[in-house]
């Protein structure tokens, strides 16, 4: 990097932080600060849906994957995500937008106590808060390892420069400043992708290689098959069922995005939006990836480091700059919009349990705690992001596929599920059984099962095992013991009643009060 590559990075952190500060005007109440007051165009939602998906991870982890087995990359990881979020712009997205238009929570787990019970929804809040700790720390960890190939510095100072500088607009702007950022950061990306895209067909030419003549090459040797190595049918088959639930909601940021909208229309035509981008976008992004191995030897034996090599050797300054910034915007997008999440989560859902006082806050208090939470939340991702790469988590992918993937089937198959009609008789019951075995299944799998067989259990069954367990059961013990309580029955069809248009909400069975009610929902009308 040169003072050109400088100036351009110093540039985009000084807009993100402005963007921020712009933003705080239009966060004056904790509705405002975690949906956007549901004042939110579906076109920008769909754009902040499909950005906060993304971060530095592509470019490190996915770019090893692409530069060791190529175009599965697409076909394991986007392609299954296009299809789920496709499907779910049907199945959850008008349901998740309900849970705020006529609910009324500002959380995605708002809705939980009243749908189970304070156990059900506490139990997936805190377990929630803890893995996308990791999750985050993952992601700074991957931008931090770009900026440490194309600067020298460390990878601490790096993950306190990203992590400060994200701390600062998120916390003041709130979702309207993650989503304002996010569509910034789309066009610095559609920029970047196709720099790099021509760059890379270009230098091909250079080298006598034709764009299609490539796949023909030795070292292309078995990177056009679709599914190779520990990336198989039965990986695909998982991660696509993983990833309907995560990218519709199970991860909580993407739901909020549903959430932001006006109604439950404008929420699938942000999901929508989210699936094309998905199918299409990551074509451009991975191309100059698997053609790695005709322009670069990786240094690291994962091949983590190709894409920064790449760049490196193929674009001027300036233009480097502008992939560099394409870098942190992936990954600024994806933690900003987790911090906003997790945030909404311990406000609305854990404090007013753990602390008496929270219960009776005022509008003004409850948005610095939302904030400082944010803060809180990000630094403790941060002090996560300095242990991978250890002998706890494992390289950046590994925390990425392995434990986020394997962990969220547990997790999200109670609140995605719950909103249903099909699985109304499961209750509180089985959704907290469900959830336990199936991360005692995630720890069974991974470290005693694993330990013992001769090369270890394959990865596709690392993460597909805790998500069928827990399927199972939830559906199981539905059918065992039903639990389709008046109240209960209310709430799903409250959220699954499809007139949305004027009077839609009041057409809806009204919801008995139910004792010990969730702050924030309405439980009448």
């Amino acid at each position: 990097m040169n003072s050109l590559d400088w100036a351009v990075l110093i540039g985009y952190f000084g807009v993100m932080v402005a963007i921020g500060v712009w933003s705080h005007k239009r966060v004056d109440n904790v509705s405002d600060f975690f949906t956007a007051g549901g004042k939110m165009p579906w076109w920008l939602s769909g754009i902040s849906h499909h950005m906060s998906g993304y971060s530095a991870v592509m470019f490190t982890g996915y770019a090893g994957i692409a530069y060791t087995y190529g175009v599965t990359s697409f076909v394991t990881w986007s392609f299954p995500i296009a299809l789920g979020i496709a499907i779910g712009s049907k199945l959850f997205a008008p349901r998740i937008n309900r849970l705020r238009s006529r609910l009324h929570v500002a959380s995605p787990l708002e809705y939980l106590k009243n749908r189970y019970d304070l156990k059900t929804q506490q139990a997936l809040a805190w377990s929630g808060m803890l893995l996308k700790i990791v999750d985050v720390g993952a992601k700074w960890a991957a931008i931090a390892t770009l900026l440490s190939v194309f600067t020298g510095i460390s990878l601490n100072q790096g993950i306190l420069i990203t992590g400060t500088i994200t701390a600062v607009y998120c916390t003041i702007g709130g979702l309207w400043a993650d989503a304002l950022t996010e569509l910034g950061q789309f066009v610095i990306q559609f920029l970047a992708g196709i720099a790099m895209f021509v760059a890379v067909v270009m230098e091909l030419n250079d080298k006598g290689i034709g764009f299609l003549g490539a796949w023909d090459e030795p070292e292309l040797q078995g990177h056009g098959e679709p599914l190779v190595g520990p990336y198989g049918t039965v990986f695909l088959l998982a991660f696509l069922f993983i990833k309907l639930f995560e990218y519709n909601g199970g991860m909580l940021n993407q739901a909020q995005r549903y959430m932001a909208t006006s109604d439950a229309y404008q929420a699938e035509r942000s999901a929508r939006l989210s699936a094309i981008l998905w199918l299409v976008w990551p074509l451009v992004l991975f191309f100059p990836m698997w053609m790695s191995p005709l322009l670069v030897e990786s240094q690291k034996a994962d091949g983590s480091d190709s894409y920064g090599l790449m760049t490196e050797q193929l674009l001027p300054h300036g233009l480097l700059g502008l992939v560099i910034v394409g870098f942190f915007s992936h990954t600024m997008a994806m933690c900003s919009s987790d911090a906003n999440a997790i945030a909404a989560v311990f406000t609305r859902d854990c404090a007013p349990v753990v602390w008496r006082r929270a219960r009776a806050w005022s509008e003004g208090q409850g948005l610095r705690v939302a904030r400082i939470t944010t803060v809180v939340f990000l630094g403790l991702s941060m002090a996560a992001a300095t242990q991978v790469n250890s002998p706890t988590f494992g390289d950046i992918i590994t925390v990425v596929i392995k434990w986020v993937a394997g962990l969220m089937g547990p997790m999200a198959i109670p609140m995605m599920l719950g909103l249903l009609r099909p699985f109304r008789r499961s209750g509180p019951t089985a959704a907290l059984t469900s959830w336990a075995t199936g991360l005692f299944a995630f720890w069974l799998v991974n470290y005693p099962v694993h330990w013992n067989i001769d090369g270890g259990v394959p990865l596709q069954y690392q993460v597909s095992i805790p998500l069928a367990v827990s399927l199972f059961l939830y559906i199981l013990i539905g059918y065992l013991k039903p639990e389709d309580t008046p109240e209960r029955l209310a709430i799903i069809e409250r959220i699954n009643t499809d007139d949305d248009g004027p009077g839609g909400a009041g057409a809806a069975a009204a919801i008995p009060t139910q004792q010990g009610g969730a702050p924030g929902v309405a439980v009448k009308d």
